[in-house]
């Protein structure tokens, strides 16, 4: 019996939901500076990712690119030099 490789398709809810559960990590009380775009509390990043603000998408997209890094093992090269 051959072995057949899965694709797992992510739908944007999807990613919409794992990106919050993310920001529910980060500690209350604290601001989360975006570049220019100011400082936020992870409540208000929360709701511009359901919301799907611009602001949201940004925050999206922060996350799958840090994700996608580490699953290549990006990060443990810089940390390791």
């Amino acid at each position: 019996m051959s072995a057949t490789k899965q694709t797992d398709i992510v739908n944007d809810e999807e990613i919409r939901e794992l990106v919050k559960a993310r920001l529910q990590t980060f500690p209350s009380g604290k601001k989360i500076s975006i570049g220019s775009d100011g400082e936020f509390s992870k409540e208000d990043l929360i709701r511009a990712v359901s919301e799907k603000t611009d602001l949201g998408q940004k925050i999206i997209n922060i996350q799958l690119d840090y994700l996608r890094a580490l699953k290549h093992g990006a990060l443990l090269t810089q940390i390791n030099g």
